[in-house]
């Protein structure tokens, strides 16, 4: 950069001695010297721009490399809750920062990241949703002890689960048989049949039982 600047001022100067020189010998000279440093400043111009090139690429490559190896540690307890319009989901985690918070809001998914808490890094995530999303509507509040994922509805109405309900069954064949499914297929069954107020009953007494407000998830249910 001393370099480059240094040779902008001497062409200055001789760009300056040329616009008053009168002989032709000296008006050659100085002809001659400008395009010399003029073909020496484009040089040391296009090196400057070469090598800034090359640490803004190395940068990137060290961002990537550490992206790639960085691991996260799962966060699978969290509660939620929803009305017509919004589900707020709450993770409870402390000392997170909202500026070190990556958050993916896709139609069907959400990703969020937390990184550098206390030298590590967390995730949550939904790869499956039960229903549609809007992103760009959907936002994510840093609390000092708890995060607050809020999760606009694409369409207005009650959510039995916050997973695609196929998702969730492939994901829970590898594991023992939940005694409390005969239940909640029951519970789905008289959702879809039901009218709007044994929808509201039932949606509430899920919530509550995954907020661990109650432990029987018919306990509600007049």
């Amino acid at each position: 950069m001393a370099e480059e600047q240094q040779l902008r001022l001497d062409l200055d100067d001789l760009r300056h001695l040329e616009s008053i020189a009168k002989r032709p010998r000296v008006l050659s000279l100085l002809s001659s010297e400008i395009r010399d440093l003029d073909a020496k400043l484009s040089r040391v111009t296009a090196a400057t721009a070469a090598a800034r090139q090359a640490v803004v690429a190395a940068e990137k490559a060290t961002v990537n490399v550490d992206a790639v190896n960085r691991s996260y540690v799962t966060l699978g307890s969290f509660s939620w809750d929803q009305d017509n319009e919004k589900i707020k989901i709450y993770i409870s985690i402390e000392d997170a920062e909202q500026e070190k918070v990556d958050t993916v809001f896709k139609p069907m998914s959400v990703d969020v990241k937390f990184h550098d808490i206390h030298g590590k890094n967390y995730r949550f995530a939904i790869p499956k949703l039960n229903k549609e999303i809007l992103p760009e509507k959907c936002k994510l509040v840093v609390k000092p002890n708890k995060v607050i994922v809020t999760l606009v509805k694409a369409s207005k109405g009650n959510w039995l689960d916050l997973h695609l309900t196929e998702d969730k069954l492939k994901r829970n064949l590898d594991k023992d048989k939940d005694p409390m499914a005969g239940i909640m297929d029951l519970m789905k069954n008289m959702y879809e049949e039901g009218d709007d107020e044994m929808k509201r009953t039932i949606a509430k007494a899920c919530s509550d039982a995954r907020c661990g407000k109650t432990a029987d998830p018919l306990k509600s249910y007049p």
